[in-house]
């Protein structure tokens, strides 16, 4: 049983916290994790841990959200695995000092930006993608040559366990620690000061964790959520189109910070998608989705409950069906819906699809800027880049796709993050960590001549100055 003492050793006493952190602080004092030769070991030690671990991780990932191996390969082991064949090739190149210009001012001289780790973190992972989402801000805190604490969901026991033993059998607690429990075990970690925090979860919690690192100073970054749109224009190929929307939403059950929350149709199509989306849904997930070994569960009776309360029977095109014993709620979308209807008043993070009608892109502009979040993501399916490049340019969120969905996060040579309440700071690839490093900032001045200019006497040396900082 893949949850057997998942409890077991669980840290859970502030004294116990406390001494995790400050073990890590000496050791990352003590420089023994800032080499080159350092970090690409304990890489390679967690490339070949994941490899061995993955099909306990695809068991779990089973057991603890029905996922079905495909996608927990696709979004996370193999996403994992991926992203640290990367890190493992380009770390040598990214760790250069990377040199820029030098002013007319700073002559004469040379100018570098180092990058030096931060040095003791804390990242919490969440429960819609348990492995991924901590292992990927782990990989670059590694290879940035940081030390880590991690702390994953209560909601994913399985995932945890795994984890737990993954983090336990190759590395000492002073390098990266695994701490188990929940809202009371969190709270205590928010009470020590670390260099950074990584945070990856709700808005609503994603507040919390920045108002306890305010108390001391601590950078975070927020990897939060949104009501993210999916704009489907008239000129758009809908058999295209509909294709994506189904895998972006649905993949995980929805529960996915970048899944397309709601999608807006021009009305000139909008009953030739509807169509199309619902016999999307049939041929993909049958007649009864709940049979299909390729659609998800929920995670828990909370957010199985929540979910429920934001579907309308009478908006209904296709699904509406769920069975709490098992968790499952089937694939819905629901037509004609406005920003009155409840399923609007927040982020889903579930299998209800929401569509809505535009007849001009104001339309669209007006119902993005009334919903209290800037957008994590925006998804524009149309065949006009001067339409791509209007929404682009007019609608603020972090990140996205033209012509599909949620892909963009497998690109890691693109930042991945969220703009206002949807997040602060990016990662995946070189960004990650650019991330969990300092540009520490170095002017290198030549001693064999030494030029008068800002030494005083200033006399009218001003007038000289104002010629070299035009």
């Amino acid at each position: 049983m893949i949850t057997d003492n998942v409890n077991a050793d669980v840290a859970t006493t502030e004294s116990q916290i406390r001494d995790i952190v400050a073990r890590q602080r000496e050791y990352f004092k003590s420089g023994a994790t800032k080499s080159y030769q350092s970090r690409i070991e304990n890489l390679k030690k967690l490339k070949s841990a994941l490899g061995r671990y993955e099909s306990a991780f695809h068991a779990a990932l089973k057991q603890d959200l029905g996922r079905p191996e495909f996608e927990s390969f696709l979004a996370e082991t193999g996403f994992n695995l991926h992203e640290l064949s990367g890190t493992i090739k380009k770390l040598k190149r990214w760790m250069k000092p990377r040199r820029t210009s030098t002013s007319l001012l700073a002559q004469p001289g040379s100018s570098r930006i180092y990058l030096s780790p931060l040095g003791v973190n804390l990242i919490i992972a969440p429960f819609n993608y348990p492995v991924a989402l901590a292992f990927s801000p782990l990989t670059a805190a590694i290879a940035a040559g940081n030390t880590v604490v991690l702390k994953t969901s209560e909601m994913t026991p399985a995932c945890g366990a795994v984890t737990r033993n993954l983090i336990r059998e190759i590395f000492d607690p002073e390098f990266v620690a695994y701490i188990e429990g929940e809202v009371e075990e969190t709270t205590i970690l928010l009470q020590q000061k670390f260099d950074h925090i990584f945070f990856t979860g709700s808005p609503r919690v994603g507040s919390i964790v920045m108002s306890a690192a305010a108390k001391t100073l601590t950078p975070v970054t927020l990897e939060l959520g949104g009501k993210s749109p999916c704009i489907v224009h008239e000129d758009a190929k809908l058999g295209v189109a509909v294709k994506r929307i189904v895998t972006g939403k649905f993949l995980n059950a929805a529960q996915t910070c970048v899944a397309p929350d709601y999608v807006m149709v021009h009305k000139s199509v909008k009953e030739e998608f509807l169509t199309r989306l619902r016999d999307r849904i049939v041929e993909v997930y049958g007649e009864d989705a709940s049979a299909s070994p390729d659609f998800s569960r929920i995670v828990n009776d909370n957010n199985f409950r929540r979910i429920c309360s934001l579907i309308d029977q009478q908006k209904v095109v296709v699904g509406g069906q769920s069975d709490a014993d098992s968790l499952f709620i089937a694939p819905t979308v629901m037509r004609d819906v406005t920003l009155a209807d409840k399923v609007m008043s927040e982020e889903i993070f579930g299998p209800v699809l929401p569509v809505l009608d535009y007849e001009s892109l104001s339309d669209v502009y007006e119902i993005v800027d009334q919903l209290p979040h800037h957008p994590l993501s925006c998804y524009i399916f149309s065949e006009s880049t001067e339409i791509q490049k209007e929404i682009v340019d007019t609608i603020q969120f972090g990140g996205g796709c033209i012509n599909n969905c949620i892909f963009h996060l497998a690109n890691d040579h693109l930042p991945f993050g969220g703009v206002g309440e949807s997040g602060i700071g990016a990662y995946h690839g070189v960004h990650g960590f650019e991330r969990f490093s300092h540009k520490k900032a170095v002017l290198k001045s030549a001693t064999w001549i030494d030029l008068p200019l800002a030494h005083v006497p200033y006399g009218k040396k001003i007038k000289l100055l104002r010629m070299v900082m035009k």
